[in-house]
C-alpha cells in the first residue's frame, strides 16, 4: 500500500479538527527525524521514512527494547503505529517522557520504516479507544463517555456483573497479567454496579469530579501511585469515597494497540503487536 494512502485512512478515521497535543515541544533531541507536520501538531505522522508500507506493527511506548524486536524481525518499507511518540517512565520524574534512540531511528529511516502516532484520537471514545478496548476486557459494558482531554472525551462509565471492588481487582489483575493496585477509600460495593475507566493517567481531580457528579464509587486508571503530583487527588477521592484501582500506563492501554492489529489488517496490511514493558511504579 502506498504509504500516503494509509495516512490518509488513519486521518479520516480517527482525528478532528477540534484535537490537539503538544509531543513536539519536548521531542527536540530527535526534531531532525520529525515530519514538519508532526512538528506543527504533534499527531500523525511523526518520522515519514516510507513511500511503500507492507507491514505495521503496533506499540504503546517507541522503547528501545521494541524498537529492535522489529529491525531483529527484519521489517523494511513498513510502519510503527504508536500510541506515543516518547517512552514512559515515571521513575524519572519530572521527565517522565524520554526521547527514541536515535541510532535506532536512523536504522528505522534506512529501513523505510515510518512512524505514526495516534494519541489524542485513540484515546477518543470509540471503537478502538484505549478506555473502551480496557472496559470490554475487564467485562464491563461501555454506556457513556466523560472527561475532556484535548477535544476528545477519554473517560468511559460503563455497567458490570461484578459486586465488590475486591472481585473487579481480581478480574482487572487477570486482565493485565500482573498485581494491580486498590485504593480501598469507598465502600467495597460498587454502586449500580457501575465503574468509572480511563486508561492511562486519569487520576485528576478534573476528572474524579466527574466521577463524584455521576455517584460512581469506583474507578479503574492506569498511573494510581499516590506521589507529591497525586496527593491532592487522592485526597479528594478519600473524602468523596471513591476507590482507585491502578493497573499501570502501559498495561491499561495496551489493549487499544493490540485492537488495532485488527484495524491495519481491515485496511488490508498484515499487522502485529510488539509487547513492551509495564512500569510497576505506576501503581
Amino acid at each position: 500500500m502506498k504509504a500516503t494512502q494509509l495516512y490518509q485512512h488513519l486521518e479520516k478515521d480517527f482525528i478532528t479538527p477540534k484535537m490537539s497535543d503538544e509531543w513536539a515541544q519536548y521531542m527536540n533531541s530527535v526534531a531532525d527525524f520529525l515530519s514538519e507536520n508532526f512538528k506543527k501538531r504533534s499527531m500523525g505522522l511523526v518520522c515519514d521514512f516510507a513511500t511503500e508500507i507492507n507491514k505495521v506493527y503496533t506499540v504503546v511506548f517507541p522503547s528501545r527494547e521494541v524498537m529492535q524486536r522489529i529491525l531483529d524481525d527484519g521489517a523494511q518499507d513498513a510502519m510503527l503505529f504508536v500510541h506515543h511518540p516518547s517512552i514512559w517512565d515515571i521513575k524519572k520524574t519530572p521527565d517522565v517522557f524520554q526521547q527514541m534512540n536515535r541510532n535506532l531511528l536512523q536504522q528505522f529511516k534506512n529501513r523505510k520504516i515510518s512512524i505514526y502516532n495516534l494519541h489524542v484520537p485513540l484515546d477518543n471514545f470509540g471503537e478502538y479507544s484505549t478506555s473502551v478496548t480496557l472496559s470490554k476486557v475487564l467485562g464491563i459494558k461501555p454506556e457513556k463517555s466523560f472527561a475532556s482531554y484535548y477535544g476528545a472525551l477519554c473517560g468511559v462509565f460503563g455497567k458490570t456483573d461484578i459486586v465488590t471492588v475486591q472481585d473487579l481487582r481480581k478480574r482487572f489483575q487477570e486482565a493485565v497479567g500482573h498485581k494491580v493496585s486498590l485504593y480501598n477509600y469507598g465502600d467495597n460495593k460498587i454502586k449500580d454496579r457501575t465503574v468509572a475507566v480511563i486508561a492511562g493517567g486519569g487520576n485528576d481531580i478534573d476528572m474524579l469530579e466527574e466521577i463524584v457528579k455521576a455517584g460512581v464509587n469506583t474507578f479503574i486508571t492506569g498511573v494510581a501511585v499516590k506521589n507529591e503530583y497525586s496527593q491532592k487527588a487522592h485526597d479528594f477521592a478519600k473524602k468523596h469515597r471513591i476507590n482507585i484501582l491502578g493497573g499501570t500506563h502501559y498495561s491499561t492501554e495496551k489493549f487499544a494497540c493490540i485492537s488495532m492489529v485488527d484495524y491495519f489488517k481491515k485496511v488490508g496490511l498484515p499487522s502485529k503487536f510488539i509487547k513492551g514493558r509495564p512500569v510497576m511504579e505506576d501503581m
